[in-house]
């Protein structure tokens, strides 16, 4: 809200209405209305790949639909049934949801890119289908942003269904095709594999290394052994260490040297550690530090790119949100692409009444599907930050 205040103010001072800018308490909104002619010129050089791609996106809008619902009803599904595989699920809004600063920052950064390629899309589609663009531009809700272009509704209700649907496809498919992009730039940083499912991650990783450290208590028998935050631990005392689980099958005993094998910089290593007494039962040893939740992973490939941790971030919120945000815009909800792909498709088959009452049972039951996870996430986890 304070962002919000000083942007707000200075839009103001500087007069931003006077260059295209609507400026509103709640919203700063700008329109171009030669968005069309930078389309044309773009369109120009791609016509080939473009036409290819708009093809590609109707097909690409079914499968997408397809796989929200599935996930939505296979999720809601897990919970019943499979508790411990269902994936709690949130809505993301600064500031609510999104606590951590860098978070927002990288949320506030990536969400104008997936905008402006799922808003070109549309446009760039929409003119190649020969429907006219009146304006395009950007919106600013407080802390939300929107991205637009404004074809013309009499153009566009004349045009051809295949038309439509191209047009309608093409911004969430672009969103996910680049999402691919960016899992290209992500694929062979270990990181990234921990978000992979089994199928896909064996595919390009070898099995686990080891379980990484955190980071080592100060004046614990880790410190003083020389352990080091981001070493890994392959195995204790002889016993192998793939899993998280697997320090469970460990029984230290303070005062005894323990053999800890890790991996370090790709060098193997063995380490003798004294545990110290542990503070929850004197009786068992500790070796003094805070181990991840996860599992470090190898890439097939002899190298991977090793991307700073504040790029990685970026990265990783800029493939997530354009990834899931093309997903789910094609769920049929009335402000989502989704809605529109359907009613294109039985519009001028049915009558208005009964598109209508159609396009609202749709409604009902996606809204439903959404909610519900959305409602079990709360019951199973509570209120989700990040």
């Amino acid at each position: 809200m304070i962002i919000w205040v000083i942007v707000f103010t200075i839009a103001k001072v500087s007069k931003l209405d006077k260059h295209g800018f609507e400026i509103k308490p709640y919203s700063i909104v700008y329109k171009n209305q030669k968005v069309q002619v930078v389309l044309t010129r773009i369109l120009g050089r791609t016509q080939k790949l473009t036409r290819l791609f708009s093809n590609t996106s109707v097909i690409a809008g079914f499968i997408m639909m397809g796989f929200a619902f599935w996930y939505l009803i296979s999720n809601l599904s897990n919970f019943f049934v499979k508790p411990e595989s269902f994936a709690a699920m949130t809505v993301l809004i600064p500031g609510v949801t999104i606590q951590s600063g860098p978070n927002i920052a990288y949320f506030l950064l990536a969400v104008p890119i997936v905008l402006v390629i799922h808003e070109g899309a549309h446009g760039i589609v929409a003119t190649l289908e020969k429907i006219k663009i009146k304006t395009g531009g950007f919106a600013v809700f407080i802390a939300l942003f929107a991205g637009f272009v404004e074809p013309d509704e009499e153009e566009f209700a004349k045009s051809r269904k295949i038309s439509k649907l191209r047009v309608i496809g093409a911004g969430a498919t672009s969103n996910v095709l680049f999402s691919f992009i960016i899992a290209g730039l992500l694929i062979f940083n270990p990181s990234f594999a921990l978000l992979m499912p089994d199928p896909i991650r064996s595919a390009f990783y070898h099995e686990p290394l080891g379980v990484p450290i955190i980071s080592v208590t100060e004046g614990s028998g880790a410190s003083k052994a020389g352990l080091l935050k981001d070493d890994i631990i392959t195995a204790i005392n002889g016993i192998p260490i793939v899993n998280p689980q697997d320090f469970q099958k460990v029984n230290l005993k303070p005062g005894e040297t323990a053999s800890v094998s890790i991996l370090r910089e790709g060098q193997v290593s063995q380490i003798s550690v004294i545990p110290t007494p542990s503070t929850v039962d004197p009786q068992k040893g500790m070796l003094g530090i805070l181990r991840a939740a996860f599992p470090a992973y190898q890439p097939v490939v002899p190298y991977y790119i090793h991307w700073s941790p504040e790029v990685f971030m970026f990265l990783l919120w800029l493939w997530m949100l354009s990834f899931f945000i093309g997903i789910f815009n094609m769920l049929p909800l009335p402000i989502l692409d989704g809605g529109k792909f359907i009613q294109s498709i039985i519009e001028k088959k049915i009558s208005d009444k009964a598109v209508k009452i159609t396009m609202l049972s749709v409604y009902a039951l996606t809204l439903a599907l959404f909610g519900l996870n959305i409602a079990l996430s709360v019951v199973k986890s509570g209120f989700i930050t990040i």
